[in-house]
Parts: C-alpha cells; sequence; structure tokens
C-alpha cells in the first residue's frame, strides 16, 4: 500500500508542465487506510502512518526525485516534518540533477525552471529580486543575488522554500566598472561564504586598474577585506566561482601593452590559507584559447571553463563552443558543442549563458529560449523539453542559471 501511495505520488504529473512550486505541494490522494480482521473477528482499521516507522520512511524519500518530495510534503504533517528537517534524508538521498531557471523578461525576474529528470518546466517567482539584469550565483540550494545597478544589493535565498535573506552592504566603492560574485555553501554545517570581486579603473590612467576583493561570512553576517592590488594591461571580469576552497575569477587583456593572445587569464585566490605576499597576477592561468562568453563553474570541486571560441579574423563571432576542466593548472579539453547542435542555436555571436553545477552543463542562447545540456560524466549532448515561453518580439533576450534543488538549506 505504501508502495502504491508514493508510485501515485511519483506519477501524479498530467498537468505538471508550467505549473507553479505551489501547485505541486497540492495533494494528489487522500492517505490510505488498511482494512483487516482480528482475532476477534472484527474489522479495525490501521493507519500505514502508524506501521511505518521514521528510519523506514526516510530511506523511502531518499530514493524520490525533489518535485515527488515537495508533493509529499502535503501528505500529512509528520512526512512534511520528515522531509524538511531529516538530517539522514538529505545526506543519504540519490543526487539530485540542477534545475536550470530560465528569465524570460528584460524588465522583471519572472521565468521558468527546468527540472531535467522529470524534463518538466514549472512556474518558478523568485523572491528578494525584481529585474532579471542581477549577477547569480549558486551553491547546495542557495542562490545569491546581485543588483546590476550599484552593485551593492546582495541577498541569499532558497528558490524552492522561498527563504530569503538580505545580506548586509558590502564595504568598498559603489558603482565598480566591473564586478563578479560568487558563494560557496558549508554541505557539513550549512554555513556560506560569498566573495564579491570589484575593478575600476584608476582615474586618468589607461593602463592601472584598481582590483579589491571582499569576503562575506553567514556565520558572523560580516565582511571582511582579502585583497586590493592594482592591475597593469588586465582589468578584472563579471564572472568567479569557489572551487575546493579557492576562488577563481576570470580577468580580461585591456590590448593596452600590445596584442595579448589569450585575451583571458583566470586569477586565483586561496579563501582558507588567506593573503599571500605574491600578487595574483603572478600565478595566473591563461585561457585555452581566445574565447567569448567564457563563464567559470564548479563540477563536483572541478573548475571547468565554458566559452565561444573566436574565429581568428572575425573575434566578435564563435565558431563553436568549447567545454574545459583544469588540471594540474593544465587546460584539458572534455567537450566541444557538436556543429549540428550549434546551428540549432541559430545565429550565434558573442552572447549566450552558460552555467552548471554536479557533472551538468547548461548552455542557452541569448536570443532564443533554446536549452542544451551536456552531461560531462556521460559525454551526451541533450536538449531541453520546450520551454512554454516563445519570443514575443525581436530584441527580447533570455538568459539564466542552475541551481541544486533543495528543500533543507535555508539562509
Amino acid at each position: 500500500m505504501l508502495a502504491h501511495l508514493m508510485t501515485d505520488v511519483m506519477e501524479d504529473n498530467s498537468s505538471w508542465t508550467a505549473l507553479s512550486i505551489d501547485h505541486i505541494r497540492i495533494s494528489a490522494f487522500n492517505f490510505g487506510i488498511v482494512s483487516e480482521d482480528n482475532d476477534e473477528g472484527k474489522e479495525f482499521l490501521l493507519s500505514l502512518d502508524t506501521v511505518v516507522p521514521d528510519d523506514i520512511l526516510e530511506r523511502i524519500f531518499t530514493f524520490l526525485p525533489i518535485v515527488s518530495m515537495i508533493r509529499s510534503t502535503a501528505v500529512c504533517k509528520r512526512w512534511h516534518d520528515i522531509i524538511y528537517s531529516s538530517r539522514f534524508l538529505w545526506t543519504h538521498m540519490l543526487p539530485q540533477r540542477p534545475w536550470y531557471f530560465m528569465f524570460t523578461s528584460n524588465e522583471s525576474a519572472a521565468g521558468y525552471a527546468y527540472d531535467p529528470i522529470l524534463r518538466k518546466w514549472y512556474d518558478l517567482e523568485l523572491p528578494c529580486i525584481d529585474k532579471s539584469s542581477c549577477f547569480v550565483s549558486s551553491s547546495c540550494g542557495l542562490v545569491c543575488f546581485m543588483d546590476n545597478d550599484s552593485r551593492n544589493a546582495i541577498s541569499v535565498s532558497n528558490p524552492i522554500t522561498k527563504d530569503c535573506k538580505r545580506i548586509l552592504e558590502p564595504p568598498g566603492a559603489k558603482f565598480p566598472d566591473y564586478s563578479t560574485i560568487a558563494i560557496k555553501v558549508d554541505r557539513s554545517s550549512h554555513n556560506y561564504t560569498i566573495t564579491l570581486a570589484k575593478c575600476k579603473q584608476v582615474p586618468e590612467d589607461y593602463v592601472r586598474w584598481d582590483f579589491s576583493l571582499y569576503k562575506y561570512d553567514s556565520q558572523s553576517s560580516s565582511w571582511v577585506t582579502a585583497v586590493e592590488e592594482v592591475f597593469i594591461g588586465w582589468r578584472g571580469g563579471d564572472d568567479s566561482v569557489i572551487c575546493d576552497g579557492v576562488l577563481y575569477c576570470l580577468i580580461h587583456s585591456t590590448g593596452i601593452l600590445g596584442n595579448i593572445e589569450p585575451r583571458h587569464s583566470i586569477i586565483m585566490y586561496d579563501l582558507i590559507a588567506g593573503p599571500s605576499k605574491a600578487s595574483l597576477m603572478q600565478s595566473s592561468i591563461p585561457a585555452p584559447c581566445s574565447l567569448t562568453c567564457g563563464r567559470l563553474l564548479n563540477l563536483r570541486e572541478k573548475l571547468v571553463l565554458v566559452g565561444g571560441i573566436a574565429k581568428q579574423n572575425r573575434p566578435d563571432i564563435i565558431k563553436g563552443i568549447g567545454i574545459w576542466e583544469l588540471h594540474k593548472k593544465q587546460w584539458q579539453e572534455v567537450g566541444r558543442m557538436p556543429h549540428k547542435l550549434f546551428q540549432g542555436f541559430g545565429e550565434f555571436d558573442d552572447v549566450f549563458a552558460s552555467s552548471g553545477t554536479d557533472d551538468l552543463v547548461y548552455i542557452q542562447s541569448y536570443g532564443a529560449t533554446a536549452l542544451l545540456a551536456f552531461d560531462t560524466k556521460q559525454k551526451q549532448w541533450k536538449w531541453s523539453a520546450k520551454c512554454p515561453v516563445s519570443k514575443r518580439f525581436p530584441l527580447q533576450l533570455f538568459t539564466g542559471f542552475c541551481f541544486e534543488p533543495r528543500l533543507d538549506i535555508t539562509t
């Protein structure tokens, strides 16, 4: 009977496409009653809720996809409490494939979230933000947002539970020329670290750029200044990621010192060891080739770089998209989008979004809702199910980010 109930939870998906997360929580069935005969020949009613112990329920829940777990919370208070509070469940459950949230409006934060396991899109309202033009980073169920205006309004939220927190305003100059944000959640303690890198051109100086790095700790709810340095001929970028205790930031050549190839490099800062006497530039790692729209990803604590491979005579046009993994400061190519799939996006210039975690990399064209996923473990490319939103006008842009769906992580 319990297996039948679980099957109902998982298979009741007749109208999930483009439904809200709140709709998923609506109970799809009535809790069952078992009828048996006792020794006296009289019938008595027995609830499964009193028969199955908590530890057995916990083990059963570990096999469910996240959407089925959300639906299960509506069955009864006991199931709700086990799913939201059981540490065993969330440390032993099967790995959840990352979802991809696609912004579908240039002005608002409206959009849809894609579940690659069930291949469904869900209408998901993001808490804490009003516009799609923002900086985003995610880790272990939490998503960090920073506004694109002053670049000082930072919030952390769980998109599934809608739990949200506004972070103390960071130090440093407002309105930097370039900035990037990254978040890393400790899977054991659920504490998190946020890094914010700011870069601003030195006034009336075309060569030097002020670069500063700030670190936020959720336990102390405070910021500290980690690095203040001056770059010569290089500037900060808009992408960074924390991998195995190290912050990696993508930087760009300004071209002032000559034609430097490749035009991108990655700088590193050890968040555990702290400041070093050496300059960040001394340990920088060149990109594998000239790239456009490069993005840094954390896939199972390994640094991965996704970027458009530029044409030699037209650096603003890409001829393909490559994926590389950093191994002992050397880049190893792990995948390249097949030409047939590359053509499926339509006309590609230098603007596309990429995001990933676990073993999955998502790639999306800014000019369309087409979403392609690459499984780095299986070496397989796969289109998503069709997004329920279509392009309404020529200049409409689409972008997005991926996150791990979890119910146990709070801000």
